[in-house]
Protein backbone atom coordinates (compact mmCIF):
# COMPACT_ATOMS: atom_id res chain seq x y z
CA UNK A 1 0.00 0.00 0.00
CA UNK A 2 1.23 3.48 -0.84
CA UNK A 3 -0.02 7.04 -0.74
CA UNK A 4 -0.76 8.71 -4.07
CA UNK A 5 -1.53 12.32 -4.98
CA UNK A 6 -3.32 13.02 -8.28
CA UNK A 7 -3.99 16.47 -9.70
CA UNK A 8 -7.09 16.83 -11.83
CA UNK A 9 -8.66 13.69 -10.43
CA UNK A 10 -12.36 14.48 -10.51
CA UNK A 11 -13.06 13.59 -14.15
CA UNK A 12 -11.71 11.76 -17.16
CA UNK A 13 -8.42 9.90 -16.97
CA UNK A 14 -7.64 11.33 -13.54
CA UNK A 15 -10.85 9.93 -12.12
CA UNK A 16 -10.03 6.51 -13.56
CA UNK A 17 -6.55 6.61 -12.01
CA UNK A 18 -7.99 7.56 -8.60
CA UNK A 19 -10.49 4.69 -8.70
CA UNK A 20 -7.88 2.18 -9.84
CA UNK A 21 -5.48 3.25 -7.10
CA UNK A 22 -8.15 2.90 -4.42
CA UNK A 23 -9.18 -0.51 -5.73
CA UNK A 24 -5.53 -1.57 -5.67
CA UNK A 25 -5.30 -0.74 -1.97
CA UNK A 26 -3.69 2.70 -2.03
CA UNK A 27 -4.66 5.84 -0.13
CA UNK A 28 -5.36 8.71 -2.52
CA UNK A 29 -5.66 12.47 -2.37
CA UNK A 30 -6.77 14.24 -5.54
CA UNK A 31 -7.55 17.76 -6.67
CA UNK A 32 -10.18 19.48 -8.76
CA UNK A 33 -10.53 23.01 -10.06
CA UNK A 34 -14.22 23.56 -10.81
CA UNK A 35 -15.81 20.11 -10.66
CA UNK A 36 -16.72 20.13 -6.96
CA UNK A 37 -19.80 17.94 -7.44
CA UNK A 38 -17.81 15.34 -9.40
CA UNK A 39 -15.08 15.36 -6.74
CA UNK A 40 -17.59 14.87 -3.92
CA UNK A 41 -19.23 12.06 -5.88
CA UNK A 42 -15.88 10.30 -6.24
CA UNK A 43 -15.19 10.58 -2.49
CA UNK A 44 -18.65 9.15 -1.80
CA UNK A 45 -17.94 6.29 -4.21
CA UNK A 46 -14.73 5.56 -2.32
CA UNK A 47 -16.50 5.48 1.04
CA UNK A 48 -18.89 2.86 -0.31
CA UNK A 49 -16.55 0.77 -2.44
CA UNK A 50 -13.16 1.08 -0.71
CA UNK A 51 -14.03 2.07 2.88
CA UNK A 52 -10.71 0.83 4.24
CA UNK A 53 -8.79 3.35 2.13
CA UNK A 54 -8.44 7.08 2.63
CA UNK A 55 -9.75 9.23 -0.25
CA UNK A 56 -9.38 12.98 0.14
CA UNK A 57 -10.15 15.82 -2.25
CA UNK A 58 -8.91 19.40 -2.45
CA UNK A 59 -9.75 22.41 -4.61
CA UNK A 60 -6.56 23.57 -6.32
CA UNK A 61 -5.42 25.78 -9.16
CA UNK A 62 -2.03 24.21 -9.89
CA UNK A 63 -0.92 27.43 -11.57
CA UNK A 64 -1.02 29.23 -8.21
CA UNK A 65 2.27 28.43 -6.43
CA UNK A 66 1.03 29.54 -3.00
CA UNK A 67 -2.02 27.29 -3.32
CA UNK A 68 0.18 24.37 -4.37
CA UNK A 69 2.31 24.84 -1.26
CA UNK A 70 -0.73 25.06 0.99
CA UNK A 71 -2.58 22.06 -0.43
CA UNK A 72 0.61 20.06 -0.74
CA UNK A 73 1.35 20.53 2.95
CA UNK A 74 -2.23 19.58 3.85
CA UNK A 75 -1.98 16.38 1.80
CA UNK A 76 1.36 15.39 3.30
CA UNK A 77 -0.03 15.87 6.79
CA UNK A 78 -3.34 14.11 6.10
CA UNK A 79 -1.73 11.05 4.48
CA UNK A 80 1.37 11.03 6.69
CA UNK A 81 3.48 11.48 3.58
CA UNK A 82 3.15 10.74 -0.15
CA UNK A 83 4.91 8.06 -2.19
CA UNK A 84 3.77 8.93 -5.72
CA UNK A 85 2.51 12.03 -7.54
CA UNK A 86 0.56 12.07 -10.80
CA UNK A 87 0.53 15.50 -12.48
CA UNK A 88 -2.62 15.09 -14.53
CA UNK A 89 -4.33 18.50 -14.30
CA UNK A 90 -4.54 20.13 -17.71
CA UNK A 91 -6.62 22.36 -19.94
CA UNK A 92 -6.96 23.13 -23.64
CA UNK A 93 -7.75 26.38 -25.45
CA UNK A 94 -7.55 25.63 -29.15
CA UNK A 95 -6.70 28.37 -31.65
CA UNK A 96 -4.56 28.57 -34.76
CA UNK A 97 -1.19 30.12 -34.01
CA UNK A 98 -1.81 33.40 -35.85
CA UNK A 99 -5.07 33.85 -33.94
CA UNK A 100 -3.88 32.67 -30.53
CA UNK A 101 -4.20 35.28 -27.85
CA UNK A 102 -1.59 35.93 -25.20
CA UNK A 103 -4.16 34.89 -22.61
CA UNK A 104 -4.80 31.53 -24.29
CA UNK A 105 -1.08 30.83 -24.54
CA UNK A 106 -0.29 31.86 -20.98
CA UNK A 107 -3.28 30.10 -19.43
CA UNK A 108 -2.53 26.69 -20.98
CA UNK A 109 1.21 26.86 -20.28
CA UNK A 110 0.61 28.04 -16.71
CA UNK A 111 -1.71 25.13 -15.93
CA UNK A 112 -0.20 22.28 -17.90
CA UNK A 113 3.53 22.95 -17.62
CA UNK A 114 4.21 25.54 -14.93
CA UNK A 115 1.58 24.03 -12.63
CA UNK A 116 3.14 20.59 -13.00
CA UNK A 117 6.50 22.09 -12.09
CA UNK A 118 5.06 23.72 -8.97
CA UNK A 119 3.56 20.41 -7.85
CA UNK A 120 6.72 18.43 -8.58
CA UNK A 121 8.91 20.98 -6.83
CA UNK A 122 6.82 20.83 -3.67
CA UNK A 123 6.72 17.04 -3.39
CA UNK A 124 10.38 16.65 -4.31
CA UNK A 125 11.25 18.06 -0.92
CA UNK A 126 9.09 15.42 0.76
CA UNK A 127 10.62 12.67 -1.39
CA UNK A 128 14.12 13.79 -0.47
CA UNK A 129 13.19 13.59 3.17
CA UNK A 130 11.67 10.11 2.88
CA UNK A 131 14.39 8.62 0.69
CA UNK A 132 12.54 8.30 -2.62
CA UNK A 133 9.33 8.69 -4.57
CA UNK A 134 7.64 8.60 -7.95
CA UNK A 135 6.80 11.57 -10.17
CA UNK A 136 4.56 10.93 -13.15
CA UNK A 137 3.52 13.52 -15.73
CA UNK A 138 0.61 13.11 -18.12
CA UNK A 139 1.79 13.88 -21.63
CA UNK A 140 -0.08 13.73 -24.92
CA UNK A 141 0.47 12.67 -28.52
CA UNK A 142 0.03 16.40 -29.18
CA UNK A 143 3.54 16.92 -27.80
CA UNK A 144 4.82 16.04 -31.26
CA UNK A 145 2.79 18.93 -32.71
CA UNK A 146 -0.92 19.23 -33.43
CA UNK A 147 -2.76 21.72 -35.62
CA UNK A 148 -4.67 24.31 -33.62
CA UNK A 149 -2.93 23.42 -30.37
CA UNK A 150 0.40 25.26 -30.35
CA UNK A 151 -0.06 26.15 -26.68
CA UNK A 152 -1.17 22.67 -25.62
CA UNK A 153 1.52 20.91 -27.69
CA UNK A 154 4.23 23.15 -26.27
CA UNK A 155 3.03 22.54 -22.72
CA UNK A 156 3.06 18.77 -23.16
CA UNK A 157 6.43 18.76 -24.92
CA UNK A 158 7.77 20.81 -22.02
CA UNK A 159 6.73 18.09 -19.59
CA UNK A 160 9.10 15.69 -21.35
CA UNK A 161 12.04 18.00 -20.80
CA UNK A 162 10.97 18.59 -17.21
CA UNK A 163 10.65 14.89 -16.42
CA UNK A 164 13.97 13.97 -18.02
CA UNK A 165 15.73 16.74 -16.12
CA UNK A 166 14.25 15.68 -12.79
CA UNK A 167 15.14 12.07 -13.58
CA UNK A 168 18.78 13.07 -13.93
CA UNK A 169 18.87 15.43 -10.95
CA UNK A 170 17.09 13.19 -8.45
CA UNK A 171 17.55 9.64 -9.69
CA UNK A 172 20.55 9.28 -7.34
CA UNK A 173 18.16 10.02 -4.46
CA UNK A 174 15.78 7.20 -5.37
CA UNK A 175 13.28 9.51 -7.08
CA UNK A 176 12.04 8.61 -10.57
CA UNK A 177 10.29 10.89 -13.05
CA UNK A 178 8.48 9.64 -16.14
CA UNK A 179 5.87 10.74 -18.68
CA UNK A 180 2.84 8.70 -19.69
CA UNK A 181 1.64 9.55 -23.20
CA UNK A 182 -2.02 8.57 -23.62
CA UNK A 183 -3.86 8.14 -26.86
CA UNK A 184 -7.62 8.65 -26.99
CA UNK A 185 -9.66 7.00 -24.28
CA UNK A 186 -13.34 6.49 -23.65
CA UNK A 187 -14.20 8.94 -20.86
CA UNK A 188 -17.17 11.12 -20.02
CA UNK A 189 -15.20 14.08 -21.42
CA UNK A 190 -14.47 12.50 -24.81
CA UNK A 191 -18.04 11.26 -25.07
CA UNK A 192 -19.35 14.75 -24.42
CA UNK A 193 -16.87 16.92 -26.33
CA UNK A 194 -14.98 14.85 -28.92
CA UNK A 195 -16.39 15.18 -32.42
CA UNK A 196 -17.52 11.95 -34.05
CA UNK A 197 -15.20 12.66 -36.99
CA UNK A 198 -12.22 12.64 -34.61
CA UNK A 199 -13.35 9.34 -33.13
CA UNK A 200 -13.65 7.85 -36.61
CA UNK A 201 -10.19 9.16 -37.49
CA UNK A 202 -8.75 7.47 -34.43
CA UNK A 203 -10.45 4.15 -35.07
CA UNK A 204 -9.37 4.21 -38.71
CA UNK A 205 -5.67 4.85 -38.17
CA UNK A 206 -5.01 3.32 -34.73
CA UNK A 207 -3.49 -0.14 -35.29
CA UNK A 208 -5.85 -1.59 -32.65
CA UNK A 209 -8.83 0.08 -34.40
CA UNK A 210 -10.40 1.35 -31.19
CA UNK A 211 -10.17 3.91 -28.42
CA UNK A 212 -8.56 2.91 -25.17
CA UNK A 213 -10.27 1.95 -21.94
CA UNK A 214 -9.31 4.02 -18.91
CA UNK A 215 -8.40 0.91 -16.90
CA UNK A 216 -5.67 0.16 -19.47
CA UNK A 217 -4.02 3.50 -18.82
CA UNK A 218 -4.55 3.29 -15.06
CA UNK A 219 -2.75 -0.04 -14.86
CA UNK A 220 0.31 1.43 -16.55
CA UNK A 221 0.22 4.42 -14.19
CA UNK A 222 0.03 2.18 -11.13
CA UNK A 223 2.93 0.10 -12.38
CA UNK A 224 5.10 3.20 -12.85
CA UNK A 225 4.23 4.31 -9.32
CA UNK A 226 5.19 0.92 -7.89
CA UNK A 227 8.43 -0.50 -6.55
CA UNK A 228 8.50 -2.83 -9.56
CA UNK A 229 9.21 0.22 -11.74
CA UNK A 230 12.17 1.41 -9.66
CA UNK A 231 14.51 1.20 -12.68
CA UNK A 232 12.18 3.05 -15.08
CA UNK A 233 13.35 6.65 -15.04
CA UNK A 234 13.28 9.55 -17.48
CA UNK A 235 11.08 7.70 -19.98
CA UNK A 236 8.11 8.46 -22.19
CA UNK A 237 5.69 5.55 -21.94
CA UNK A 238 3.17 5.53 -24.76
CA UNK A 239 -0.28 4.07 -24.10
CA UNK A 240 -1.68 4.84 -27.53
CA UNK A 241 -2.69 1.59 -29.15
CA UNK A 242 0.16 2.15 -31.58
CA UNK A 243 -0.92 5.49 -33.07
CA UNK A 244 1.63 8.08 -31.93
CA UNK A 245 0.77 10.92 -34.29
CA UNK A 246 -2.12 13.21 -35.04
CA UNK A 247 -2.75 16.04 -37.51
Amino acid sequence: MSRIFVTGGSRGLGRGIVKAALNAGHDVAFTYLQQRAAADELVAWARTNTPERRCLTYALDVGDPAAVERVGDEVLEALDGVDGVVCNAGIVDNQLAVQMTDEAWDRVLRTNLTGSFYVARHFLMAFLGSGGGRLLFMGSIAQGGLSGQANYAASKAGLVGLAKTLAKEYGPKGITANVVVPGFFETDMTRESMAESHKQFWRQFCPLERMGEVRELAEVVLFLLSEQASFVNGQEIGVTGGLDWAR
